[in-house]
């Protein structure tokens, strides 16, 4: 009786957030080794799936760099990476562009399809959702990398994605952009989660990772569960928030910049990881918010 009772609590508990996210977009980047292990991607789905069913709007951008990285092994072709991007070549842009839309897209829309919900899988070149233009990098002494078709995002057209979301569906997007002629670009998945929760208008950002989330210091296990922008920039500049936190950080920063509410940094690696941030009063992973508003007036931030 007492497990039962448990589980009531539970549902209470996530009552106020369900209440608030009602009706709300809320933006997924799934990534890490979410993606790879059989067990997480399906607690992942289920998560994705559950939030349409109670009324929440989930748009999903994945990334699939172990996927192309296997792909282009087998083809012989060579990855070289610049600043955490991989650097693309017209054959390697080929292979991206068929191994993320053709097939990890794919086998995410059937894997939501296949426990009962609606999914579409899509990409920026579709209705010309993510314009983009060729992105030059700067290497650390200051001179320019050409990076092939990477790109960079010029503007969103979040028109499809509106109209699936009202249809009933989940969006499923593959993060390939196409420039004002028609060439293709692959494109940072945290960057496109970011941009498209800011067109969008989005409740939320979550950055599914394969870290905990944001310490107090890297010698330490403790997280710092939620954060105004203030208080990261400071982080930032006290070098706690290092390495590759950084641009993570910094796609939440600009998110909320341009109007998203609340941006979390979880653990994919934790089952059930997406309800747990957003259904329980502590959460998992670290938030990032403007500042701190409650959702309701005991809400311990």
């Amino acid at each position: 009786m007492k497990d039962i009772i448990k589980k009531a609590e539970i549902l209470v508990e996530a009552l106020p957030y369900i209440q608030a996210l009602n009706g709300k977009t809320v933006v997924i980047k799934y990534g890490g080794n979410a993606m790879v292990n059989e067990n997480l991607k399906n607690s992942v789905i289920e998560d994705i799936t559950l939030l349409k069913y109670i009324g929440v709007n989930p748009v999903i951008v994945h990334g699939g760099g172990p996927d192309i990285s296997h792909t282009l092994k087998k083809l012989n072709i060579e990855s070289e990476f610049i600043n955490g991007l991989r650097k693309t070549d017209f054959a390697t842009m080929e292979v991206a562009q068929m191994v993320l839309v053709g097939k990890t897209n794919k086998e995410i829309v059937s894997m939501i399809n296949r426990i009962g919900g609606k999914a579409v899988g899509i990409c920026g070149i579709d209705d010309s959702m993510i314009e983009c233009e060729k992105l030059t990098a700067v290497s650390e002494q200051g001179d320019q990398i050409d990076m092939g078709y990477v790109g960079n995002i010029v503007s969103i057209n979040p028109h499809m994605l509106e109209v699936l979301a009202g249809g009933g569906y989940i969006p499923v997007v593959a993060p390939i952009g196409v420039d004002k002629n028609g060439q293709s670009y692959n494109i940072n998945a945290d960057t496109v989660a970011g941009e498209l929760a800011s067109a969008l208008k989005a409740e939320k950002l979550i950055l599914l990772t394969d870290v905990e989330g944001v310490k107090v210091s890297w010698e330490t296990d403790k997280i710092l569960h939620a954060l105004t922008v203030d208080e990261v920039k400071k982080l930032i500049k006290d070098n706690v928030i290092v390495g590759g936190m950084i641009p993570k950080v910094l796609s939440c920063i600009k998110a909320l910049e341009n109007g998203v509410a609340r941006t979390h940094i979880i653990d994919g690696r934790m089952p059930h990881c997406i309800l747990l941030e957003i259904f329980t009063n502590k959460g998992i992973g670290t938030m990032i918010m403007k500042e701190k508003v409650l959702y309701y007036e005991n809400e311990k931030l």
